[in-house]
């Protein structure tokens, strides 16, 4: 193990069960299920999941918690948020730890995710005093006004690729207006959310936090429970559509995070050395891939392509090495299971077979004996890609890059909005009014003009079409959690 990072043994959570209502539960069926350590695909240990009687009694402990902390004074339910930012922080290798083994993301790209998370919470907490209605002229016979008021019981499904920064950051907003939050950890990868269930354990007044690992059933038991008032998710399209039919008959309200199959858009002009490091970066070959802000499709045009080709293949060549998850050393990690792993070596063999150019990559790295085992795929980037390809179409969520060579800006355009998906996009030009121009017309919710891949509080993220509803990590996403209530006083004698 590396210096500086806990040992995994003190690292694992003490509990594999359920916690609700300020305690430890064990389900009422008893259903286990194993979680692996992707790096190796050996199991790690198993883990209790909620029945569809386990997430009544949750939401049941959670919906009473909520009655109390709706009416908490908005400076103590900030001094809970902070305390529980600390925590993080306080506990950030460890998690970091956790979630490289059991997600495969390489622990040296994982340490910052609980501190991320703990900077959501700070910035929620701080922003609870905006919280606030407005008085509405009508008459002097009359007085109006409105009151911002919680929703209730919110349901938080989180995603694989980085659990325990989702699961601290999307505790914030929820938590600032005055709900109390199920947390449902990945299926997956659920280690870290335990964990993070037993720091905060003392956090937070019983039932106002709470963490429910499960799969289907219980995914689907939040979604249609009739006290959760509003389910999120980050995740995929399927799943998405999925919860946002379950939660149709109650007119539940949703806040889907989903898929993306981004564009990075590269014009004559761009700077060349910022371009071949961004376009490198951005398709996160360091979690093998598994983004949903992945610029995956990267748009060259002619006059550079070949050059930027030819360095972005040498820059991904020395900067991701397949290695050990947990080893501080390593760059880049495997796909979180073998299902992914031969899901995402088929779209490889059938972009062979549609014509497009394998330039470096395309199968499991061998020269690694300590990686043996694990769900490892080469970093891989295709030229010659057309856009009625499925690489070109279709989310991958694997380490696979599709680049395209472009003449015609009206054309460009035509096959970067091509796609059912818009999450985010990247331009990369020193003409500003081209970028601004640009940015106009991708079918994107949010954008990047000469850089990629970075979220920044207090701007809103999220995106268009398929890739989701509402926006977050701003306070767009603390409104989401609100609901509006008018109050009109008759003032006539």
């Amino acid at each position: 193990m590396a210096t500086g990072l806990p040992s995994i043994e003190s690292s694992l959570p003490k509990n594999k069960s359920l916690f609700y209502d300020g305690k430890w539960q064990t389900p009422s069926a008893g259903q286990w299920k194993e979680t692996l350590n992707p790096g190796n695909g050996k199991a790690i240990d198993k883990i209790l999941q909620a029945s569809e009687d386990d997430v009544d009694a949750a939401v049941t402990a959670a919906h009473k918690a909520f009655l109390s902390w709706k009416t908490t004074a908005p400076a103590q339910r900030a001094a809970h948020l902070r305390n529980a930012a600390n925590v993080l922080r306080q506990h950030a290798k460890e998690l970091a730890l956790l979630d490289a083994l059991n997600t495969g993301n390489p622990v040296a790209e994982m340490l910052s995710d609980a501190n991320v998370a703990a900077a959501n919470l700070d910035y929620f907490a701080g922003l609870i005093p905006m919280l606030k209605g407005e008085t509405i002229p009508v008459s002097d016979e009359t007085f109006h006004y409105t009151l911002r008021e919680p929703l209730g019981v919110v349901a938080r499904i989180v995603a694989f690729n980085h659990p325990v920064m989702f699961a601290g950051a999307k505790l914030a907003a929820p938590l600032a207006a005055g709900n109390t939050v199920i947390i449902k950890p990945p299926d997956q990868a659920p280690l870290s959310c335990l964990r993070l269930a037993e720091i905060l354990a003392d956090v937070f007044p019983p039932g106002v936090v709470n963490v429910l690992p499960g799969g289907v059933e219980c995914g689907k038991a939040l979604s249609t429970h009739p006290l959760v008032k509003k389910v999120t998710l980050i995740g995929s399209v399927p799943t998405g559509k999925a919860i946002q039919k379950a939660a149709a008959d109650s007119l539940k309200p949703t806040l889907l995070e989903l898929g993306g199959k981004n564009a990075l858009i590269a014009f004559p002009d761009a700077n060349m050395e910022k371009l071949v490091e961004s376009v490198a970066k951005g398709m996160n070959f360091t979690w093998a891939g598994q983004s949903c802000g992945s610029t995956s499709r990267v748009f060259l045009h002619e006059q550079l392509h070949d050059e930027v080709l030819q360095k972005v293949t040498r820059f991904v060549q020395e900067h991701f090495k397949p290695g050990v998850p947990t080893e501080m050393s390593t760059t880049m990690g495997p796909v979180i299971n073998k299902q992914a792993h031969d899901r995402v070596l088929g779209y490889i063999e059938s972009a062979k077979q549609e014509g497009a150019k394998l330039v470096v990559g395309g199968k499991p790295p061998t020269e690694n004996a300590d990686i043996q085992g694990g769900f490892f795929i080469e970093p891989t980037i295709f030229a010659d890609v057309k856009p009625t390809m499925r690489i070109a179409k279709e989310e991958i969520f694997g380490p696979v890059m599709s680049v395209f060579k472009w003449r015609d800006e009206e054309e460009l355009l035509t096959m970067v909005n091509a796609t059912q998906y818009g999450l985010t996009a990247s331009i990369y030009s020193e003409n500003l009014a081209t970028a601004h121009s640009t940015a106009k017309k991708v079918e994107a919710g949010y954008i990047w003009v000469n850089q990629v891949g970075r979220h920044f509080l207090n701007v809103p993220f999220g995106g268009v079409k398929e890739s989701g509803l509402g926006r977050e990590e701003s306070f767009d996403e603390l409104l989401l959690f609100t609901q509006t209530k008018s109050v009109n006083v008759n003032l006539a004698r």
